[in-house]
């Protein structure tokens, strides 16, 4: 699916549209720092040309290249699954999933609002997720950072079937207007409560492929 989003005028959304679109390419420093090595994104999403649209379910997976996916990803997860802020390729064909959040409050999504069979295909695949990276859960994670969990099994997934893939988490800092957090530091202990709610430990399988970069507004809107 294909979702045509409006030019953002404020918060994540207004900053991930910046930040995808911007010659200057700004967020390349921030994730070369948390990677220890220089990187250059190259986006797919939202471009300004393909009216900032944002992407799921199979119109992702033809985005990235992986149409042969399709089968896979229907047994996986039901229809209408994550929709990602933003999508990017490294210079080594890498593929970063972006989720971009303003203010902390982003970060508690609502549970899962699906049902029967298709609730328990989601709590299936998060039990394996949650397994897979050794996590002891203090809550379901269909009930409690729901959106953080299941970007967390979508990128084991991917990886799972051939995706060099990488969750990129944009934590925006300083959005004023949006009484977001003024440091890294602030976001840093906010995901500290929501990895400790998960239940996730300090290394796990994914833990080289999560990267948190923190540009700041002055800079994005520069």
């Amino acid at each position: 699916m294909r979702v045509v989003q409006p030019a953002g005028s404020r918060g994540s959304l207004r900053a991930i549209q910046r930040l995808a679109n911007d010659a200057r390419n700004p967020l390349d420093a921030h994730v070369s720092a948390a990677r220890g090595r220089a990187t250059q994104l190259a986006w797919l999403s939202p471009r300004a040309d393909d009216d900032f649209a944002e992407y799921r379910d199979g119109a992702f997976l033809t985005l990235i290249g992986r149409p042969d996916l399709d089968a896979a990803r229907k047994t996986f997860w039901p229809a209408r699954g994550p929709q990602w802020d933003a999508l990017a390729r490294d210079e080594d064909g890498a593929l970063y999933l972006v989720e971009a959040k303003a203010h902390v409050d982003e970060m508690l999504s609502p549970a899962t609002a699906a049902g029967g069979a298709s609730r328990a295909m989601i709590e299936a695949a998060l039990a394996r997720t949650a397994e897979a990276l050794g996590a002891k859960p203090r809550a379901p994670w269909s009930q409690c950072f729901y959106q953080l969990a299941n970007r967390l099994a979508w990128t084991l997934f991917l990886r799972g079937n051939g995706v060099d893939a990488k969750l990129l988490l944009v934590n925006v800092v300083g959005d004023a207007g949006m009484a977001g957090p003024s440091s890294p530091e602030a976001w840093n202990a906010a995901y500290r409560v929501a990895f400790h709610v998960m239940g996730l430990p300090k290394r796990h399988a994914l833990s080289a492929h999560l990267i948190e970069a923190f540009p700041t507004m002055a800079e994005i809107e520069a």
